[in-house]
């Protein structure tokens, strides 16, 4: 003989604290008197402690971390972190990146041309922008190298002195993977000017390029159109959404360089801060990489969920 299944004990916490609890995780600490930004599990449950008998729910009294941490995973709740998304801004956003796509795609089948023989592409295609802020720091002591059985890692003190910053204006062939590029103090109209001459003297004359860009004043100035106008037929502009830089191919550069040659950089001038990244992409240009976007046509829904905008958790 054995017993029937039977209902149990009864919840200790009832549905209703829980979803109190799971209400109160939605919503920020500040609307509720507290100065942190973000909860943790630590925060929540004394609030719950303290908040939870005057609401109407005794059952909450003793609630600790282990309970909150339990009734936040059952939602997959995660509060005390921040994922960051791109907001829509442009208001003509669909057909601004199904242009920037429609461009990547032609830039497709030019390289499977190129790559089968034929002839050369008329026209070329740059993803041109500017990295500014980059900070030139000096130490202030030497760095200590790895030593085997002392050290593993690199020692660095932890003072440093900033020496200024410099702006890397960058423009990147999808053809072909070479980069040009113009590190200077300012990425003013006159520096993107620079750029664009830079970009002109080194193609031949015969080939339109054209250059995927965002909205910066600089690349929309009078004195940039006053330089378009004197090389007619020869640029052609392609401008990205408003805020949504993502859907240039150059900022798999930048990210690129960030993790590599800029990542805890230390130099003892700008001087030799602008002369390392240059040699950096003398490096590329000795072994171009060419940039494919991995996306197609077919994609353009889909890259309008927050999910495809370079979403980050901290």
């Amino acid at each position: 003989l054995e017993d029937l299944p039977r209902s149990g004990r009864p919840p200790r916490i009832p549905p209703e604290a829980r979803l109190w609890v799971v209400e109160l995780a939605c919503r920020k600490p500040t609307e509720l008197g507290h100065p942190h930004e973000q909860w943790t599990t630590q925060l929540l449950a004394d609030h719950v402690r303290r908040e939870g008998p005057p609401s109407g729910f005794p059952s909450l009294q003793y609630a600790g971390k282990s309970l909150i941490h339990d009734i936040l995973a059952q939602q997959q709740l995660r509060p005390h972190r921040v994922r960051y998304y791109l907001h829509r801004r442009d208001p003509d956003f669909d057909q601004k990146k199904a242009m920037i796509l429609m461009v990547y795609q032609e830039v497709a089948v030019q390289r499977q041309f190129q790559a089968n023989g034929e002839a050369i592409p008329h026209t070329v295609t740059l993803c041109v922008d500017e990295k500014p802020g980059c900070q030139a720091l000096r130490n202030v002591a030497p760095d200590l190298p790895p030593r085997p059985g002392e050290h593993p890692s690199m020692a660095r003190d932890y003072e440093y002195k900033r020496l200024g910053t410099l702006s890397l204006l960058t423009g990147l062939d999808l053809l072909s993977g070479q980069v040009h590029g113009l590190v200077r103090p300012r990425h003013r109209s006159a520096e993107f000017v620079e750029l664009l001459e830079e970009i002109n003297r080194f193609y031949p004359a015969d080939r339109k390029v054209r250059i995927i860009c965002d909205n910066h004043s600089a690349h929309v100035s009078k004195e940039t159109q006053r330089y378009l106008g004197r090389h007619p037929g020869r640029f052609e502009f392609v401008f990205t959404p408003v805020h949504a830089s993502w859907l240039n191919l150059i900022e798999v550069l930048f990210s690129k360089m960030s993790r590599s040659v800029l990542r805890g950089i230390r130099v003892d001038s700008t001087e030799e801060f602008s002369a390392r990244i240059r040699q950096y992409w003398d490096s590329l240009n000795a072994q171009p990489v060419v940039f494919r976007w991995k996306y197609g046509i077919d994609d353009l829904e889909q890259l309008t969920a927050p999910e495809h905008a370079n979403s980050v958790e901290t």
